[in-house]
């Protein structure tokens, strides 16, 4: 069996479940609206982030209402999230495909995004759940101080891994954490579960933004994003930030700082990009990030053999293997 069936087996019915509750709340009678979100919608990714919430409710239990509104306001929160974002970043492309605000404008892009959040307010209040209704908000809070702090490391010029990791903690490692916590919750945990629960997404969360972070540094059309985007956006991630503090390198730093400015070129990117492979800056990142895989197994290890967590290794495995 490939990882993906590993992976979808145990929730079959559950993600059939979520999608027909997905597709009803996002139904309005606004035209321009209506054709936003479909737009959106062209590419809706993997589901990801509902597949790990469903494998962690039916870990602890069965998946019931509760959790399927929890797994809605979730995506509905992370989807309005990409979309402020492309904002924030002036990004023109996303998953492959124009985003909205390239499309229709800013106004209509934070619109259309404050309408996705208030709709994934209205999915979570239906859990009836303070403690999920808590995790989504507290989500909310933590998306937005993360791209804050990203947005003032900007004017710094220090080359921080330990400001990296904060800002991809906020910035995605929450959110895995927020699915497998909600996950959770909704069938009937204890602390110490809701917590292992947690930990286990927000090692995932840090697994998938450092893939993420590594694709940058290749051609590939395959990810929806050009070569060297993050640095067209004044992002410094991981492979660089090594490079540039295990090696003096006068011109790297120059241009770094540059990019955080966005003012370098097309040129000067490439140069960075060359750079950070060359002083091992991508081997670097891979094994920080299978250092958190292997800190999510040993999570896992812990648990009986169960087709459920046959599922959450098949989903760690994926998340680190993928190519795009």
């Amino acid at each position: 069996m490939d990882t993906s069936s590993l992976i979808k087996t145990p929730i079959a019915a559950e993600l059939d479940d979520f999608k027909k509750l997905f597709d009803s709340t996002l139904s309005s009678s606004n035209f321009l609206l209506n054709e936003v979100i479909s737009h959106i919608r062209q590419k809706n990714g993997k589901m990801m982030r509902p597949m790990l919430l469903l494998l962690m409710a039916k870990l602890y239990g069965r998946v019931c209402p509760e959790t399927l509104h929890a797994a809605v306001s979730l995506e509905l929160l992370h989807t309005a999230s990409l979309v402020h974002d492309d904002v924030v970043d002036e990004s023109t492309e996303r998953r492959g495909q124009l985003s909205v605000n390239a499309i229709y404008n800013n106004k209509v892009a934070v619109l259309v995004g404050d309408y996705l959040l208030a709709t994934s307010l209205v999915q979570v209040g239906k859990t009836h759940n303070y403690a999920i209704i808590e995790v989504v908000s507290r989500l909310g809070q933590n998306l937005s101080e993360g791209e804050l702090l990203q947005l003032s490391n900007v004017s710094s010029l220090q080359f921080s891994e330990e400001i990296y990791f904060d800002v991809i903690r906020k910035k995605t490692a929450v959110l895995f954490a927020a699915c497998t916590k909600s996950g959770a919750l909704s069938v009937g945990v204890t602390d110490e579960q809701a917590e292992f629960a947690r930990q286990f997404g927000e090692y995932i969360g840090l697994c998938f933004q450092i893939k993420d972070d590594i694709f940058d540094y290749y051609d590939s059309k395959k990810i929806g994003k050009p070569t060297g985007n993050d640095m067209l956006e004044g992002k410094l991630t991981l492979p660089v930030l090594y490079a540039l503090n295990s090696t003096k390198d006068k011109t790297a730093e120059e241009i770094a700082v540059k990019v955080k400015s966005g003012s370098a070129t097309a040129d000067e990117i490439d140069y960075l990009i060359e750079f950070a492979k060359q002083q091992g800056g991508i081997e670097y990142a891979v094994q920080t990030m299978l250092t958190f895989k292997e800190k999510a197994l040993s999570l896992l290890a812990s648990l009986p053999d169960s087709d459920v967590k046959t599922g959450l290794t098949a989903y760690l495995d994926y998340v680190v293997d993928r190519d795009k």
